[in-house]
């Protein structure tokens, strides 16, 4: 089979000469008889987390030429989770689309992916889907634990808790303020098992990784080891015609879903797995996460649902050592990018620190999935992430205590005058995808200052957004259908009882006539209403959590065919 690029490049007309002249500059002419590597790059540095990736690119070009490639640096969108706002999550189709185009439209025959921050490594996986050409992803790597007063510092967790700490009165605002400088302590990634971390991992376990990768350090020389071998690995793809349709199956997002559990990562890896899969057509559903995940045991001790950071588990053994434990849950028909299954390539998997990793005997919960809620208060599904909630609250009844909107959050929580205890459940909605939009991550919602006061550090709440995969609590999240798609969260009424049920899968509202109610003005007018641009484009077409909001129009693949001249 002929190279996709030479469809450009062959043959001695006008439009392949123009081809060839604009990007000879200097190369070779066999040059251009050679396999065509786009290094999907998405460092900025307005994404501090992939800044290094420029780095990492060139071990990944010298790894191309050297197979015999020609590597070609494509920059594309890039999305910080830290900075970027309403929501980086408004933007990670559009990454996704742009992504997608730009490797369709130029002559490359393969793609290297280089993500890392959370939104990076699912839209370049989306984008390489539905454009189906041979691609491989590279993640950036997590940083190295900072310290403040001698205390590992957990970035975004720790975020979470000193702030709160700061709230309730127990931890200056200096001194949180010295924590700052002290939190980021290199290049790379958040180091909790938020979703960088999480997409990283469950990307290597969907096969789309070089096994064993997946976690090194950004900072650790034998990432750029890494990228080198990622380089030749993708001109072998090209000639093996290993695009992702070829491997990516069922049985891929099993094994995703296994792992996902096993290591407690972010919820996120939900709606990203589902958008995935719907660009390949692969029938994901969110009752999949808890059919084959729920059982699955919680072995890896890290932050924000236990003690540690990712260089102690890269150092424990990373992710393979993880797999073994649990490889008769695995699925063995799911293939990787070495055209081998996973299985394969779990080996001995040592576990060289069991305080960080658990063995199988030994788990730190016997359970550890992402559990899927419905009822008549999330009829088509919402998550709470057990490991990462309070056991007392798992199974709770309470006064609800709703909030329209944020900015009707931020005004309230902290009112001396809210009634609101302990019991109460905290209820956000028109956080979805449509309603804020783009989902953020404001599920986490900060107690009320007069609890913390009292010493509550944990409450039932309740939203359509999302949290931060390096987020804690008992917090129900992705609620479908959202309030601003007409669910029935937009029809709660503070003091209304609500009743979480985790071990029967329930999440409930005990009023009878609530599916009758009209929706409040307050609500629906703080509902996002854009006239222009991608907002516009987003609101009007996004689809639900519980399907991967994406776009409808994006759902699939158009394959990587181009048949019309630019000249």
């Amino acid at each position: 089979m002929g190279l996709r690029s030479e469809h450009w490049y062959a043959g001695q007309d006008r439009n392949a000469y123009i081809h060839r002249a604009w990007m000879r500059r200097g190369t070779p002419d066999d040059a251009f008889a050679r396999p065509q590597i786009a290094i999907a790059n998405t460092a900025s540095d307005l994404t501090p987390c992939n800044a290094h990736l420029d780095e990492v690119a060139k071990s990944v070009s010298n790894g191309v030429y050297e197979a015999g490639g020609i590597p070609l640096n494509l920059p594309v969108v890039s999305l910080g989770e830290t900075n970027v706002r309403p929501t980086a999550m408004l933007w990670r189709n559009m990454a996704a689309m742009a992504a997608e185009e730009m490797l369709r439209a130029n002559p490359v025959d393969g793609v290297v992916l280089l993500g890392g921050c959370d939104k990076t490594i699912p839209a370049l996986l989306m984008a390489a889907a539905s454009v189906d050409i041979p691609a491989v992803v590279l993640p950036g790597g997590p940083m190295l634990t900072g310290t403040f007063r001698g205390i590992p510092l957990g970035c975004g967790t720790d975020v979470w808790r000193l702030s709160e700490e700061v709230r309730a009165g127990t931890l200056s605002q200096e001194a949180f303020a010295r924590s700052e400088s002290a939190m980021i302590r290199s290049r790379g990634h958040c180091n909790t098992m938020g979703t960088a971390s999480t997409m990283a991992l469950v990307a290597e376990a969907l096969g789309t990784v070089v096994p064993g990768v997946a976690g090194t350090p950004a900072p650790d020389s034998r990432l750029l080891e890494a990228s080198h071998g990622t380089g030749r690995l993708v001109v072998e793809l090209i000639e093996k015609d290993r695009r992702p349709s070829t491997f990516l199956t069922r049985a891929s997002f099993h094994n995703a879903i296994v792992a996902l559990a096993a290591i407690g990562g972010s919820t996120n890896a939900v709606v990203h797995l589902l958008a995935i899969a719907g660009r390949l057509g692969v029938g994901l559903t969110l009752d999949d996460f808890d059919r084959i995940g729920s059982g699955v045991p919680l072995l890896v001790d890290l932050q924000p649902a236990g003690r540690f950071l990712m260089e102690d588990f890269h150092r424990a053994g990373g992710l393979l050592a993880v797999l073994r434990e649990v490889r008769d849950l695995l699925d063995p028909a799911g293939l990787t990018v070495t055209g081998r299954p996973l299985v394969d390539h779990l080996g001995d998997g040592p576990i060289w620190d069991p305080e960080v990793i658990r063995s199988r005997s030994a788990p730190i919960i016997a359970e550890g999935g992402i559990a899927v809620l419905r009822g008549n208060l999330a009829p088509s599904g919402a998550l709470i992430k057990p490991a990462a909630a309070s056991a007392h609250l798992l199974q709770h009844r309470g006064r609800a205590v709703v909030f329209d909107s944020i900015e009707d959050f931020h005004a309230r929580v902290d009112d001396p005058d809210l009634d609101v205890d302990a019991d109460s459940v905290l209820v956000l909605r028109g956080c979805g995808p449509r309603g804020y939009p783009g989902m953020p991550e404001v599920s986490n919602m900060p107690l009320p200052k007069k609890l913390l006061e009292q010493g509550v550090r944990d409450m039932v709440r309740i939203c359509d957004g999302r949290m931060s995969g390096t987020a804690y609590g008992t917090v129900v999240l992705h609620v479908a259908p959202e309030a601003a798609a007409g669910g029935p969260l937009g029809l709660v009424r503070t003091g209304d009882v609500i009743v979480l049920d985790v071990e029967n899968r329930r999440i409930d509202v005990e009023a009878p006539d609530f599916l009758s109610r009209t929706p409040n003005a307050a609500m629906t007018s703080a509902f996002a209403s854009p006239r222009r641009g991608w907002e516009r484009l987003y609101v009007d077409h996004v689809l639900g959590a519980d399907t991967g909001a994406d776009l409808d129009f994006l759902v699939g693949s158009s394959g990587s065919a181009v048949a019309r001249e630019s000249h």
